[in-house]
């Protein structure tokens, strides 16, 4: 007798974020999210009958729907909503929610949050380059994979348009990117460590305090200040991929999203890349 054993399934890898938008300031929350289902689901292996299969993508749709009116608190109340609500199915005899919260800290201004402006959590991977040669010693610093986001004051706009233009301008969008700033020392005898925390440090600083038309002026901002506060690094270089938020539309459901729920992509995405220096370098 041949007959179906344990299974289970369900949609993996949804990846959300909610900003929470306050007086004292925005909120993020960034979740990828997993919802799994076990319970009479035998007829659509054995008969291919799906009668009582809920659509993985209906289980998406509802994990955003969910985000909007039951993530102002803890992750553990909004898994438990999603994962009741699924068990409300007679076919379902138990549905399993795992949510992995991303966490994002304001970044310090001046010894101040920031209101708008947000780093993930980790320091980035600090990098270094020494070349030795009969000529000297040069010194390449830097930081990568500085996942870092603005949830105003960054616009795309004035840019040609032809037949496959879609893309709709926009004066605020939330910018996200993955930093990679690597700089050269005009000399190899300096604090290493001091100035790769204060070269860091206005990195995030410019970044979180300046208004952004593009991702390229946001480079120019930022590499211009470094240049400008930091007399020992002579060129840098920054490559920021920028990582798409697009907001998700949840008309469908009877809910208005003002800026509010958004998917997060990886792939395909913009990369913009340049080079910052002083011009007798």
């Amino acid at each position: 007798m041949i007959e179906l054993g344990p299974n289970r399934y369900g949609k993996a890898a949804i990846r959300l974020v909610r900003v929470m938008r306050g007086p004292d300031g925005d909120r993020v929350r960034d979740l990828t999210v997993a919802i799994a289902l076990e319970g009479d689901f035998e007829a659509a292996h054995t008969d291919g009958d799906n009668a009582l299969v809920i659509a993985t993508d209906t289980m998406k749709n509802t994990a955003y729907a969910f985000a909007a009116e039951h993530l102002d608190g803890p992750i553990e109340d909004y898994g438990r909503a999603l994962a009741e609500h699924f068990l409300e199915a007679p076919q379902v005899d138990l549905a399993t929610v795992n949510v992995r919260a991303h966490h994002w800290a304001a970044i310090d201004v001046g010894g101040s949050p920031a209101r708008d402006a947000f780093v993930r959590g980790g320091e980035g991977t600090r990098v270094a380059t020494v070349a030795a040669s009969p000529g000297g010693t040069t010194v390449e610093a830097g930081v990568e994979d500085l996942i870092v986001m603005k949830t105003t004051r960054s616009a795309f706009s004035g840019f040609p348009r032809d037949g496959y233009t879609t893309l709709p301008e926009t004066d605020d969008r939330l910018m996200a990117t993955k930093v990679t700033a690597i700089w050269r020392y005009g000399s190899p005898d300096l604090d290493a460590d001091a100035t790769f925390a204060a070269v860091r440090r206005t990195l995030l600083e410019v970044f979180a305090d300046h208004d952004s038309p593009s991702v390229q002026t946001s480079i120019w901002i930022i590499a211009k200040a470094i240049l400008e506060r930091h007399e020992e690094v002579e060129a840098i270089r920054m490559v920021l991929p920028n990582l798409h938020h697009w907001l998700v539309d949840l008309s469908p459901f009877g809910l208005v999203n003002d800026r509010e729920i958004y998917t997060p992509t990886t792939e395909p995405h913009g990369l913009i890349e340049a080079t910052v220096r002083r011009g007798d370098v």
